[in-house]
């Protein structure tokens, strides 16, 4: 294993002229490929050496046929869960899949049918509420409050209102994606009593888990109780955590057996089947071998999130970064700014030559809002605070 001295974020291998998403959709997406392209939440950080590694010694075996996913790889990540976050999961409770919204999909399909509700706590990432509506759900609204400190948290009251007969699932996103939170316990033990009583399943998509920053502490929705674990199914995964969502390996946990019978039968539908050799070899490596790596990316990170934050206090008047607590997604708030959503995204797009994701796209509740992607080199980061700074500067004086 690598010494974690030897980690540098300084630079990152260059993505453009690769098939990289965030850089071959920037004409699509922005009308212009002049922009650093800051949106999709994959890092522009080189992807650990200990995987490439791995990799590479399975890729002297030169058959690449159809296999299962080996246990090994699967207890690695049991492994992890145990010590990282204080679960404990079972073989047994483990299946594949390919990505954390397919999973979602799939949850949707195994516990509701069309018309009945699923909620959702806005802000948050677009395919919670795309997934629900493109099946035929109805779409529940509970919105996060937000408080004069720009900090977030549960609307307890509207969630008990919200609810009703038809009411089957709750996504939850934990760590928060956009607004960076991670739950308390006594925040989390609010949902769960009121999803008991209710008898709401709980899909917890914990893919930013890892990325959490000291002293926070993420908390598994199933470690709550024994109640907790039989009504939650659990994403997972090394896609956010290693920069490997290339890999399209990712896992669901479920410990009660007749929920993981219910959610198979959607599962199997679908056809999900085992992944590819190379995803197995890149996920267990990961979890066995990247911990090092993972601490020095989190206080890498960590910096690159004070550069924007000091951007904000220099000009209070325009933007306010939300207090963070997890993921690499700044969640920046520039209602001050007074400008309508369409024009504050031509603003980082024409002015700071910024690819934001629009935060209007993560539900009403974004609007004056832009989530920006700071997981990048140093080198990057030092650019993208520049150009905000210049364009905001401008705005000033302008």
């Amino acid at each position: 294993m690598e010494k974690a001295l030897t980690y540098s974020f300084t630079t990152a291998s260059e993505r453009e002229g690769t098939n990289a998403e965030k850089y071959t959709l920037r004409e699509e997406l922005f009308g212009t490929q002049d922009v650093l392209p800051v949106w999709v939440a994959d890092m522009d950080i080189d992807t650990p050496q200990c995987v490439l590694d791995a990799v590479k010694k399975r890729l002297q075996h030169p058959v690449m046929g159809y296999e299962e996913v080996p246990k090994s790889a699967f207890m690695a990540q049991i492994e992890w869960m145990k010590k990282e976050h204080d679960i404990d999961f079972n073989l047994e409770d483990m299946l594949y899949s390919h990505s954390v919204v397919a999973s979602m999909h799939t949850c949707i399909e195994a516990f509701t049918k069309e018309g009945e509700g699923v909620i959702v706590q806005t802000p948050v990432y677009p395919p919670f509420f795309h997934s629900i509506l493109k099946l035929n759900r109805k779409l529940v609204k509970n919105s996060l409050k937000l408080d004069s400190e720009g900090k977030y948290s549960f609307d307890i009251e509207d969630f008990k209102a919200k609810i009703n007969e038809n009411t089957k699932l709750l996504l939850l996103c934990s760590p928060h994606n956009p607004v960076g939170r991670v739950w308390r316990k006594e925040e989390l033990e609010e949902i769960l009593a009121i999803c008991l009583e209710h008898n709401i399943v709980v899909f917890a998509d914990e893919i930013h888990s890892d990325l959490v920053y000291k002293p926070n502490k993420h908390i598994a929705f199933a470690s709550l109780s024994q109640k907790a674990k039989e009504i939650t199914v659990t994403a997972l995964g090394v896609g956010k955590t290693f920069n490997m969502a290339g890999f399209a390996m990712s896992s669901v946990a479920i410990q009660n057996k007749e929920l993981k019978e219910q959610f198979k039968k959607a599962y199997d539908r679908v056809h999900f089947a085992q992944g590819s050799s190379l995803s197995h070899v890149a996920f267990e490596t990961a979890y066995k071998e990247g911990k090092e790596w993972l601490e020095a990316l989190k206080s890498h990170l960590y910096n690159n999130y004070l550069l924007l934050e000091a951007v904000a206090k220099k000009y209070p008047q325009f933007i306010k970064i939300t207090p963070i607590e997890a993921t690499y997604l700044a969640w920046i708030d520039c209602r001050s700014m007074g400008l309508k959503d369409k024009k504050l995204r031509a603003f980082f797009i024409n002015e700071a030559k910024l690819g934001l994701n629009p935060g209007i796209s993560f539900g009403r509740e974004g609007s004056g809002f832009m989530r920006l992607n700071f997981a990048v080199s140093s080198a990057k980061m030092t650019e993208i605070v520049q150009r905000l700074e210049s364009a905001l500067q401008r705005r000033q004086i302008g």
